[in-house]
């Protein structure tokens, strides 16, 4: 998502330092200071001047309270208590640099994720201020200026017409997956399920994480949060990592011990449903789009016996995959393909008895929906075969082909798009020419909130020793500016995407098809 970097990806940090690859969002620490000192310009003032008169009228559920230098400004409903007199949210923010208003006012949504990351913003509560905009959606969107609507405008447009092409394929998954593998280990399942896990009754479903007393002392605590001490002293904020070590006797320390081997489980249990409703049987050849960390492809072949083909595009993922097979001793049956899914080989025409793909069609983008289906059936036999896609979709009253540059499309998956499930549907019957049939339809997206607090109190956890290993081989990530945005990345993604989903803004679908001619269930 390049429009100007600003919490750096590792692949773009150079192992000659911080120098190399720097972006125009990074500032040094004395200019930093010079910054929130000197006279706000002209275009600082309209620009705020534009955006609180805004939001006078904007927040009308909940209540926001923003602090900028000497003066306070007070938005909605007041409270007197963090759950807010009229039930909605209660959010406070401190600006640290006149630059949040002119990124604000600039690039709406998009800047102010910038200006969170580099540090021009501070906000006690990351989940309130989502729930607060998405509570407020209607109104708050207006806050976005002529000149923010155009920029939406012309990346949707650019999104939308030029879709993902094999180069910009590339590009997107150094971007966002092509990172050290030990990022993702802090965080994720020993599986590496980087998808919506599936809480059981024995994790205390969807919500159990936050009946459990240690993590809801944890998710309180100063540690856990970047922004809970809120300092009086930008300069502090800047230079201060977002979070500190904990040591085993802290309440997060508890809580990961007590959650962590729930992930485990909550993972596993997707695993084995998506393959469940795949039918898969011993000596089945399947056939997956987006490998992640093979943990599906080698549970497939180790468990139930199949022969799995995988397709990824990130060289890490490729072997890391391959290491882990072979320690399962499924090397033989899984194989790891360095390839694009629209280079699928002619000798693969109908070999396949089951298709699956979790979490992969975000990053194949609306021009391209109906050709990913069309490989889909030319891939599986003519009968007794089954595909399921899982996927974040849109409502369907949301959903455009033509979707704006936002956080997540700019710097966690560049030029994504969301479908909706009808859109995937329509796509799978109109590619197949028939030859598919719907079986089941599942929305999972009250499980993801979950999911996303849990990976983020594991990576908050271990920031400390993964800022050790990854400074290893990206040294630019010694500095704690650079890594302190670098983590206030990823709290801003988890936090982001789980007021999504919790708040029905999107989905996530389970969708799977059988051929037209496959009987189900003997009914005679």
């Amino acid at each position: 998502m390049p429009h100007r970097a600003v919490s750096p990806q590792l692949s773009e940090l150079s192992s000659e330092g911080s120098s190399a690859g720097s972006s125009t969002l990074d500032i040094s620490d004395s200019s930093a200071a010079a910054a929130a000192a000197a006279p706000y310009s002209f275009l600082v003032l309209f620009a705020r001047s534009s955006i609180l008169s805004v939001l006078r009228s904007a927040i009308v559920v909940g209540h926001m309270r923003i602090e900028d230098r000497d003066e306070t400004f007070h938005f909605g409903t007041p409270a007197s208590d963090k759950t807010g007199s009229g039930g909605g949210s209660v959010v406070r923010l401190k600006v640290h640099n006149g630059r949040f208003w002119t990124r604000v006012f600039a690039a709406g949504d998009l800047g102010f994720s910038e200006a969170y990351m580099i540090g021009d913003v501070e906000i006690e509560n990351l989940k309130s201020i989502m729930d607060l905009w998405l509570d407020n959606e209607s109104t708050v969107s207006a806050v976005s200026s002529l000149l923010a609507r155009a920029f939406a405008a012309a990346s949707a447009l650019r999104n939308a017409f030029f879709g993902q092409t094999r180069t910009r394929a590339r590009l997107n998954v150094i971007a966002s997956y092509d990172t050290a593998n030990e990022l993702f280990m802090t965080f994720l399942s020993r599986e590496m399920m980087y998808s919506c896990a599936l809480w059981g009754d024995s994790e205390g479903g969807v919500r159990g994480d936050l009946l459990l007393p240690s993590v809801a002392a944890a998710a309180s605590s100063a540690a856990f949060s970047s922004s809970s001490a809120f300092p009086t002293s930008s300069t502090s904020h800047s230079n201060a990592p977002p979070h500190e070590c904990c040591d085993a006797s802290s309440p997060l320390s508890r809580a990961l011990a007590e959650d962590g081997d729930a992930l485990e489980r909550a993972q596993m249990r997707k695993i084995h449903h998506v393959l469940r409703a795949a039918r898969v049987k011993p000596g089945d050849r399947v056939l997956e789009f987006g490998t992640g960390w093979g943990g599906l492809a080698i549970e497939a072949a180790a468990t139930y016996g199949c022969e799995v083909d995988t397709l990824t595009l990130s060289v890490e993922q490729k072997t890391l995959a391959e290491e882990r097979a072979r320690e399962r001793g499924v090397a033989g049956r899984v194989h790891v393909h360095l390839m694009d899914y629209r280079d699928v080989p002619r000798a693969w025409a109908g070999r396949f008895d089951a298709f699956i793909s979790v979490e992969m069609l975000e990053h194949v983008g609306s021009k391209y929906y109906k050709r990913y289906f069309e490989l889909v059936d030319f891939a599986l036999k003519p009968a007794g075969a089954t595909a399921v896609v899982t996927c974040s979709t849109f409502p369907e009253g949301r959903y455009t082909g033509y979707q704006a540059e936002d956080f997540m499309r700019r710097y966690m998956w560049p030029n994504s798009c969301l479908p909706s499930a009808t859109v995937l549907i329509d796509a799978a019957y109109a590619a197949s020419r028939g030859r598919f049939t719907l079986e089941g339809v599942e929305n999972h997206a009250s499980h993801y909130p979950r999911t996303l607090r849990t990976w983020s109190r594991r990576l908050l956890a271990h920031a400390p020793e993964l800022q050790d290993a990854l400074a290893a081989r990206y040294p630019a990530l010694r500095a704690r500016a650079t890594y302190g945005e670098f983590l206030r990345k990823w709290e801003y993604l988890f936090a982001y995407a789980g007021a999504g989903f919790a708040k029905g803004y999107i989905t996530c679908h389970m969708l799977t098809f059988v051929r037209s001619s496959d009987v189900m269930d003997a009914c005679d």
